[in-house]
């Protein structure tokens, strides 16, 4: 079973209109400020850095092509079709494969797996935006993906990101432009605890191997012209010895 009807068509919706220049929407930020970052945390992990590098939620292949640079094979796979299309229009030279899929679908990453065999998983701030009923399915189709071998990167934001997304969507003059469409199509950033993330990873049959909190940069400024950046965590999984930080907290 997948995603609900209303939650692919938001999606479309919101790709269909989104701006078309580099970095019109909220989260479509630099990979140095995103993607970079977060490789530098998941490359000690990687046990098989030549397996295939599947991005989740790849969206317009900002991200994807960046990967794209670093892994042999790199998959982008979005929920839209308005989004994969966009991906391979801005990757003309072909850097990387995009597809419009649905992961989690249980016979789809099952499908894909047979395909890629076991892979590496990106995912960037795509829990926090799914219904609640699609976030186990999402993520036992990442330990699919990912098999013996594969490991995952998921990037969320962080329980203290809601004071931050409720504060600027309440804000006297309107949300911010870039943030605005985010909720005009429904989609608007949900909220996921911080202890519900490793609950969905224990439940798939995974462990967390390493995690850690930072800023999520995002496109959009402050009045002030300062960058608005959210809380949020990040977590290498895969199978293999848990992890515990400092705080006791897997």
């Amino acid at each position: 079973m997948g995603v609900t009807s209303r939650y692919q068509e938001a999606w479309e919706g919101f790709w269909s209109e989104a701006p078309q220049e580099e970095g019109g929407v909220f989260w479509d930020s630099e990979p140095v400020l995103t993607a970079g970052i977060h490789l530098a945390l998941f490359e000690p992990h990687l046990t098989a850095p030549d397996l295939p590098m599947v991005d989740l939620g790849c969206g317009n292949g900002t991200q994807t092509r960046f990967l794209a640079d670093r892994f042999p094979r790199v998959l982008g796979v979005d929920l839209a079709a308005a989004a994969v299309d966009r991906a391979r229009h801005a990757d003309p030279a072909g850097q990387a494969e995009f597809r419009q899929l649905d992961v989690a679908d249980k016979s789809t990453a099952e499908q894909l797996h047979a395909e890629l065999g076991d892979a590496n998983v990106y995912m960037r701030g795509v829990l926090h935006q799914c219904e609640p009923a699609d976030r186990q399915p999402l993520v036992d189709s990442i330990a699919t993906l990912t098999g013996e071998r594969g490991r995952a990167c998921l990037v969320e934001l962080a329980e203290a990101a809601g004071p931050v997304l409720r504060g600027l969507a309440q804000d006297a003059g309107g949300p911010p432009p870039k943030l605005a469409p985010v909720f005009a199509h429904g989609i608007a950033p949900g909220e996921v605890a911080d202890a519900a993330v490793p609950e969905l990873i224990r439940s798939a049959g995974l462990t967390v191997l390493a995690a850690g909190s930072l800023p999520l940069t995002t496109t959009e400024c402050r009045a002030d012209g300062t960058r608005i950046e959210l809380p949020s965590k990040w977590l290498v999984v895969g199978r293999g010895q848990a992890f515990t930080d400092p705080s006791g907290t897997p």
